[in-house]
């Protein structure tokens, strides 16, 4: 299949299972706490929550596994690549094996009847155990996943991700929904079939990947795992967890300087802020999963100028495919979080948040096609430092306003404000580093961006001085979507990408 037809294939896939995930992902929700009931469910968060916070290690592992593979695959160097695999397993099952241990260690002053570090009823004292034990046994499962699932990314097999990402879903909701009818502990019961499905991703990931590409194995080949190999790829992925250390550290601080300055009301409005941004986030990464692998193999072809007019075209569709929600949901805010909360919860501050985390997030897309370039060269400590630190410093600018007792809006302006900052900070570090151009990456992605986004604005104001009606959204949705369709087509789009379209909808009609 020719690559650029591939790559448009696999973001489509990608956009589709985003979208359906999420939907899933909230009717599967709201079952649950309706299955569970609120003490419960609290009892899960807080017990599994010590656990699955660190997930975010898991996706840094992904993202370790699929760069190192793809350079090597742009260098046509099989040998390496079956090397670079056995290592990272290995890497994998060490440091799961390692989590493992220390949770183990650390249950009996977690969860303990007279003097436990966490607050749990007595007679749920016991069922709290189990469920922090099928939620360790998920993470090391997640851990083991992670190489194959970078594999497959590294493929660019983005169609077969996205079909298990669904049936991942889809498998959730049938589980929950018997769930609701079983006599068994509910709680226990959970934890249980999100173990269970946990292991069917592995086995879906590992056997097809083990059956399909020859550089997979089961298991590392200790012949080929080398220190200097895994204290490499180990410092990447280090750097990697840095960053996204510091985007929890920022959104977590943002949380306890707006506890303490104005109590858990204002943390509410931002707890449903960061579900939203989170819900971009996802979207976003499900994007650059499509097309990162091809960034990464044209630098290890030793295309670089290849690579960075393909840092530019992600930049592009991940801005133009996150505002062609992001935007509309912006103008019907209000409506989508009174229908989601309830229109008492729906408050003018939840609202405010939750445009500008949107905002922010489209920022960010802007030049987010430049963190993968720099990936892709591999120099990540630096660039770490630089972009990633500078998203820390939001705290400080936060508190310093909060305690000149600045209206709360203005956190969420400091918050939109350095995410552009970052996103200068990465024009230039690439420019100083590489041989960037910053007037053609401007003309590339930011002058062909400018006019769906425009269009976009014109209409979601248009239809929303319509009078409001409950169900409003889906025309400014459905009339901003096809606008913007028809507008990325004659005005984002250069020759080439219209060719691709064009022959794709033309084998659909076949």
């Amino acid at each position: 299949m020719d690559r650029n037809k591939r790559t448009f294939i696999n973001v489509f896939a990608q956009y589709v299972r985003t979208v359906i995930n999420i939907c899933l992902s909230l009717y599967t929700t709201r079952l649950v706490t309706q299955a569970l009931g609120e003490s419960d469910y609290g009892l899960f968060m807080v017990v599994a929550g010590v656990v699955t916070m660190l997930a975010f290690l898991t996706n840094a592992m992904v993202v370790t596994t699929q760069r190192h593979l793809s350079f090597f695959y742009g260098k046509n160097n099989l040998r390496k690549v079956k090397s670079i695999f056995s290592n990272t397993l290995f890497l994998h099952i060490t440091l799961g094996v390692l989590l493992v241990l220390l949770f183990w260690a650390m249950m009996p002053f977690l969860i303990n009847e007279k003097d436990g570090f966490l607050n749990i009823k007595p007679d749920r004292i016991e069922v709290a155990k189990y469920v922090f034990l099928l939620a360790v046994a998920n993470m090391f499962i997640s851990f083991l996943t992670a190489p194959f699932r970078g594999l497959f990314i590294a493929r660019e097999n983005i169609v077969y991700i996205s079909v298990v990402d669904v049936c991942d879903g889809i498998l959730k909701v049938i589980l929950v929904l018997f769930m609701l009818v079983s006599d068994a502990d509910k709680l226990l019961l959970y934890a249980f079939i999100l173990l269970c499905v946990q292991l069917l991703n592995l086995l879906a990931f590992s056997l097809f990947a083990k059956y399909k590409y020859e550089e997979c194995s089961l298991l590392p080949k200790i012949k080929d795992v080398k220190g200097g190999e895994i204290k490499r790829i180990f410092s990447f992925a280090g750097w990697t967890i840095y960053s996204t250390a510091c985007i929890i550290f920022r959104t977590q601080g943002i949380a306890v300087l707006l506890n303490r300055f104005f109590g858990t009301v204002i943390n509410f409005a931002y707890g449903i802020a960061s579900q939203v941004a989170g819900s971009a986030a996802f979207l976003a990464q499900a994007i650059l999963n499509a097309m990162s692998p091809r960034v990464i193999k044209a630098e290890g072809a030793g295309d670089r100028e290849g690579m960075l007019r393909l840092a530019g075209v992600t930049s592009k569709f991940c801005f133009l495919l996150l505002s062609m929600f992001a935007i509309p949901l912006c103008f019907e805010m209000m409506t989508i979080l009174s229908l989601w909360l309830g229109e008492e919860r729906a408050s003018a501050n939840t609202v405010f948040f939750c445009q500008c985390v949107v905002i922010a997030a489209m920022c960010d897309q802007l030049t987010i096609g430049l963190g993968i370039a720099n990936q892709a060269i591999g120099r990540i400590r630096n660039y770490s430092l630089l972009v990633n630190t500078t998203k820390v410093l939001t705290l400080p600018l936060v508190w310093m306003a909060l305690t000149l007792e600045m209206n709360v809006k203005v956190v969420m302006y400091i918050y939109i404000i350095m995410e552009c900052v970052c996103l200068i900070l990465r024009l230039f570090y690439l420019k100083a580093t590489t041989t960037l151009s910053i007037a053609a990456y401007s003309k590339q992605v930011f002058l062909r961006v400018m006019p769906p986004t425009l269009a976009l604005v014109v209409v979601c104001f248009l239809c929303t001085i319509l009078p409001h009606t409950s169900y409003r959204f889906v025309i400014t949705f459905t009339v901003a979507v096809i606008v913007d369709v028809i507008v990325i087509y004659f005005a984002s789009l250069d020759s080439s990408e219209k060719q691709i379209v064009i022959n794709i909808f033309k084998k659909l009609k076949k």
